[in-house]
């Protein structure tokens, strides 16, 4: 399964989690059975380019996106995609897979998505 996290540096794993998911420069794409790990450019409209993050992900063939957080209306869109997403990722990369792994993160929903865009 291919799981993606934003993040601010094109570290790999090592990069930070980015805090706002469509704005990040890079998406890192971790494949969950392989390990092998790739660093994607965010070429979406939010980086002056075209299309919306769920669409470039799913191209990439996301299906799980960790984030620390976004807005009810992007929850439903990932879902229109496919894309499962869970919040509360922080630290870097790697901290973000490790949490999904032992499920310490939470799937997003109405509850706990953010109505504001300070986190996302």
């Amino acid at each position: 399964m291919k799981v993606c996290i934003p993040a601010t540096e094109n570290s790999g794993i090592d990069s930070p989690v980015g805090p706002h998911f469509g704005k990040v420069p890079y998406y890192t794409i971790y494949d969950s059975e392989t390990g092998k790990v790739d660093v994607l450019e965010n070429t979406s409209e939010h980086m002056g380019g075209v299309g919306l993050p769920p669409e470039l992900l799913t191209n990439e063939g996301v299906e799980t996106m960790l984030c620390g957080g976004l807005g009810w209306k992007a929850v439903q869109m990932f879902d229109q995609f496919g894309i499962k997403v869970f919040v509360g990722a922080q630290g870097k990369v790697r901290d973000a897979i490790e949490d999904w792994k032992n499920e310490r993160l939470e799937q997003a929903g109405a509850n706990n998505s953010c109505s504001g865009h300070d986190h996302h």
